[in-house]
């Protein structure tokens, strides 16, 4: 019997500025996805010193929410909760959705560029005959050659310089996968999304992991940092070729001073 279980989510993101902001547009991706195995029971999106402008579906079959933010805000909250019921599928998750074609998702981007360190942890698997013993294989490899560790990259890094850093976390992991990857030939996408970890509600952030797709089967996850398939216990929410095209909120503001950022993620088992 497939394991499943529905799970109860509070996202909740604090923007402060120094000075009233004069313009800002924020972009979010904070809608789980209706798919194979994952069912959005009840979501809703709520903007504290904002609105939703404009609601879509980009290439990526992401729903991507613009929200235009009050002029002479000095804070903003957005919070995206709900109740998403999850099946435990061993990490596939089938074919392809949204206008992107599978070749795309073998070309490189700025934060997927292969390099040396990179192309050393592709060519230590190339030789692996089947093609998801290859990819857990490559799980593995960069697993064991990037120890998981907060602030030691830059959210900015590509690939290579987290690679050859030695070090990094859930982002960082996800891109070096993807590079290496699509060096094999497998198509490749970014996931952001969510993760119940170690049974506890309060988790540091959202999470990101991989996936790749395997002819036979489609589309496959790999988390890197935990080096496991996704479970029941994770909830997609945006996938692309990169983190920029699965980033949670993204935006631009006018306006002068610093500014300050606050993020909780609360994720707990719903009753059924």
């Amino acid at each position: 019997m497939t394991e499943k279980q529905r799970l109860s989510i509070r996202h909740q993101t604090t923007y402060r500025w120094a000075q009233p902001v004069s313009y800002a547009l924020q972009q979010l991706r904070v809608v789980p996805k209706n798919r194979h195995g994952q069912v959005v029971v009840d979501w809703s999106t709520t903007i504290d010193g904002g609105q939703v402008e404009l609601a879509f579906d980009d290439a990526h079959a992401n729903r991507v929410q613009l929200v235009s933010i009050a002029e002479g805000q000095t804070e903003v909250t957005i919070t995206a909760e709900g109740i998403v019921e999850v099946e435990n599928h061993g990490g596939v998750i089938g074919a392809q959705t949204g206008y992107m074609p599978h070749w795309m998702f073998l070309r490189p981007t700025d934060r997927t560029r292969r390099g040396p360190t990179t192309m050393a942890f592709a060519r230590e698997v190339r030789e692996v005959p089947d093609a998801l013993d290859q990819l857990h294989g490559l799980s593995a490899v960069i697993h064991d050659a990037m120890p998981y560790a907060t602030g030691t990259t830059e959210v900015t890094m590509n690939a290579e310089d987290a690679a050859t850093a030695g070090t990094g976390v859930c982002q960082d992991h996800a891109h070096v996968f993807v590079t290496c990857a699509r060096l094999l030939d497998f198509p490749a996408r970014y996931v952001s999304g969510y993760l119940r970890m170690d049974d506890r509600d309060d988790q540091d952030a959202t999470h990101a992991w991989a996936e790749a797709h395997v002819d036979g089967l489609g589309w496959v996850g790999f988390d890197i940092s935990n080096r496991i398939s996704p479970d029941h216990r994770y909830v997609r929410v945006a996938t692309g070729l990169d983190y920029d095209d699965a980033a949670p909120i993204k935006g631009i503001r006018q306006g002068d001073g610093g500014e300050t950022l606050d993020v909780t993620v609360v994720v707990s088992a719903a009753q059924q």
